[in-house]
Formats: structure tokens, C-alpha cells, sequence
């Protein structure tokens, strides 16, 4: 059965054939892929479409496709996956994470997909504990998993082979399911 979570706005669905390559025509531009080495050759975009659906085939889950309620548009993904980067001292930890289209930016959307992926990651998955990950300069997604309630981990910065001779070292913040509880209050 398809996965399919809906919040006040959006929402979050497992991916269909015919996202592919609508994800990436409105996502590989410099501003979105910024941290992610800049625009992609759809050929790489497409081996990462596959892999998303490896990860619900062997978990369950991956950053789902994320829309919005009123009116259909693709914004991006959010979602849950396990750590698997290169470097990476924790691998297959869970990992929430996400990726808007500019136009979606500063709207809110983010947090609001980011609380639901929590709130699945914990209640339904029964997750103990989540991390999330960006490179160092990306100021706007870390402060994001700040005001989620997340904390960094400095141990377990690491040297990631594929982005951090570019941007410095991966960093990564955690939030517990006990913290999470505590917290979500608040949204």
C-alpha cells in the first residue's frame, strides 16, 4: 500500500514513476542544489530516484514527494531515510531530511514537513532516537533542526567524500523520541 500523510498543508506521499523527472525539472537549480555539488545531469538525479525507491522497499519509508494540499504543486521532499553517506560515523541511523524548490522558501513548509516526519519517525516507525545532517554552511537548514528541538552532535561531524573538500565538514544534529514528546508541544 502507498504511503500517504497529509498535515494542514501539504502532502507527503511515497514517489510515482512520473515524479522522476517532474522533481527534478522544478528542483536542479544552483539555489536548491547549492550543497549538493550544484545542478545534477538527470542521469544522477535518476539513480538517486531509484535508490529513494530501494529505501521504502527495505524500510518503509524515504523522503516522500511533498505537495501542496491546495493546489497539487510539487515543493520538494521531506521525509525519513537511514544514514548512509559516505564517512558517515553512524550509518543506518534514521535520518530526517528534506529539500524545497525555492519558491516554497520562508512559507513554513519545511518545518511543517519536517514535524510530520518526526512525528511518524517516533509514533509510527518507533524510532528512538533521529538525526539530521547538512554541511556546514547550510545555515538555513541546521537553524531549521534548532528550532525542531534538534541538538548537535559534534562527534559525529565527519568528512564527507562527496561534498565536504567543497564545503567543509558534515554536521549533524539529533533529537530523541523522550525530547521529541516533550517538544512538539510547542508546534
Amino acid at each position: 500500500m502507498a504511503f500517504r500523510h497529509e498535515t494542514e498543508r501539504l502532502i507527503l506521499r511515497d514517489w510515482e514513476e512520473e515524479d522522476c523527472r517532474a522533481f527534478y525539472d522544478v528542483m536542479n537549480t544552483p539555489a536548491v542544489m547549492r550543497w549538493l555539488g550544484g545542478p545534477q545531469p538527470y542521469e544522477d538525479w535518476e539513480a538517486g530516484f531509484r535508490r529513494l525507491q530501494g529505501y521504502v522497499r527495505d524500510y518503509g519509508h524515504c523522503f516522500w514527494l511533498v505537495e501542496r494540499k491546495e493546489d497539487g504543486e510539487l515543493l520538494g521532499f521531506c521525509g525519513l531515510k537511514r544514514v548512509n553517506y559516505e564517512g558517515a560515523p553512524n550509518q543506518g541511523m534514521p535520518e530526517v531530511g528534506w529539500r524545497l524548490r525555492e519558491s516554497a522558501w520562508g512559507k513554513g513548509y519545511a518545518k511543517e514537513a519536517a514535524i510530520a516526519s518526526l512525528n511518524l519517525a517516533f509514533d509510527h516507525f518507533g524510532y528512538e532516537v533521529v538525526t539530521a545532517l547538512t554541511m556546514t554552511g547550510n545555515e538555513p537548514s541546521w537553524r531549521l533542526m534548532e528550532r525542531l528541538g534538534m541538538t548537535e552532535d559534534p562527534d559525529l561531524a565527519y568528512h564527507d567524500g562527496k561534498y565536504s573538500d567543497q564545503y567543509g565538514p558534515a554536521r549533524q544534529w539529533l533529537i530523541t523520541a523522550e525530547e521529541w514528546r516533550e517538544r512538539r508541544a510547542e508546534f
